[in-house]
């Protein structure tokens, strides 16, 4: 299937994936990410693996694997937009149970998987949001998990630091729509330290790509 809509982030947002597509014509303005590792073309840009752009109005070419945001920008009054959030997400301490995450407003929509790449959104609904330093995926037990998070409303940043601490913090990538931080795991899909941490309340995508041998969590 070329164009396949998911609906893990109604009512709020529009998510396509677009597979093997020479071209695709966007209208009006979406989050564009690329999840191939071959280039997606822009008229006279290209688009690298696990980047991610706002693209408007524009045809796209060589689409391998991409994920498109849809009406990211429809709405005029964040704090509406949050409010309506908390109240149809819950927490994601009640979903994931991580102690990190206790009392943190942190809010998740349903997660949904599309063979190996698992696709969820995040409220991140406080500054600071306090979220935890962490580094362990407990639930890929193979090596070579992957992740990736991409800003679709507000301001945030993603911090790396060299131990449980941030005031050890070595690396921040701040985080405005439709910008993905750079990819922070080795070869074998160890991580640093890090966090997601917010400038201002928003929103984020997160995508989950499991190795090879690995299969998404029942």
């Amino acid at each position: 299937m070329p164009v396949q809509t998911l609906e893990f982030a109604e009512p709020f947002f529009t998510v396509r994936i677009l597979k093997q597509l020479a071209s695709y014509q966007v209208e009006g303005r979406v989050i564009l990410l690329n999840l191939a590792e071959t280039p997606v073309r822009i008229v006279d840009q290209t688009l690298a693996s696990l980047q991610s752009v706002i693209v408007a109005n524009a045809e796209i070419h060589d689409v391998d694997h991409a994920v498109v945001i849809e009406r990211f920008g429809d709405y005029p009054d964040d704090e509406k937009l949050f409010e309506d959030v908390k109240a149809t997400w819950p927490s994601a301490f009640d979903i994931r149970q991580e102690e990190r995450l206790r009392g943190v407003s942190h809010y998740m929509s349903p997660k949904v998987w599309v063979g190996q790449f698992g696709f969820t959104m995040y409220h991140s609904g406080s500054v600071p949001l306090n979220v935890g330093l962490h580094r362990d995926h407990a639930f890929c037990p193979v090596p070579g998990f992957r992740e990736v998070h991409t800003q679709v409303v507000g301001f945030g940043k993603m911090q790396q630091c060299r131990e449980k601490d941030v005031s050890t913090l070595y690396l921040e990538e701040p985080m405005a729509p439709g910008v993905t931080h750079r990819p922070m795991y080795d070869e074998e899909g160890n991580y640093p330290w890090h966090q997601f941490e917010t400038i201002k309340p928003s929103i984020f995508m997160a995508v989950e790509m499991l190795p090879e041998g690995a299969h998404p969590p029942a």
